[in-house]
């Protein structure tokens, strides 16, 4: 496997985002019911959950040399001081099943126990077996399918087609599970 780079995202990295979203069409079908639209990258910047600030919001890209083959969206310190809360974590289709996203998300929760959050919550459409193999497959306890209740679920808008997201929770330290 490739060395996988990590950083924040960048107004430069747009493009490569957007390939990214048109790479993972299968992702957005199972979430949304359509493909990704130009203006949901645009979005990603402003998605926030209620209560939670700008400067809690981290947008990471995952890149292999110079080509972004991932992209984490988190809000720490959400929904409480001890947590963050993950609202899309993609990796691209043909690094997928290798290693890249499994690793990368094991890096960032280290991190995130290391600065004190105790619990990660992210959310997966009930049809999207990949992730929901994937967050199980990390130690995320998966919880059962939520109809909507309103606009906004981990730390982003929902669309009005995404009517059963599960919810998982890790709890980051081996003392906590």
């Amino acid at each position: 496997m490739d060395e996988i780079e990590v950083r924040e995202l960048t107004p430069e990295d747009e493009t490569g985002v957007a390939l990214l979203f048109a790479a993972c069409e299968d992702y957005f079908v199972a979430a949304t019911g359509a493909p990704a639209l130009a203006a949901d990258v645009q979005s990603l910047y402003y998605a926030l959950p209620e209560g939670a600030d700008v400067d809690q919001k981290r947008l990471l890209v995952l890149c292999r040399g110079e080509e972004i083959v991932g992209l984490v969206d988190v809000v720490d310190r959400h929904p409480d001081t001890g947590s963050c809360s993950v609202g899309l974590f993609l990796v691209a289709p043909d690094v997928r099943r290798a290693g890249v996203g499994t690793g990368v998300a094991r890096r960032l929760i280290e991190e995130a126990a290391g600065r004190g959050m105790r619990t990660v919550t992210a959310t997966c459409p009930s049809g999207w077996e990949p992730g929901l193999g994937f967050l199980r497959g990390l130690g995320f306890e998966v919880g059962v399918p939520k109809e909507m209740t309103g606009d906004t679920i981990g730390n982003r808008t929902r669309y009005p087609a995404e009517t059963g997201l599960h919810t998982a929770r890790l709890l980051t330290t081996p003392a906590d599970r």
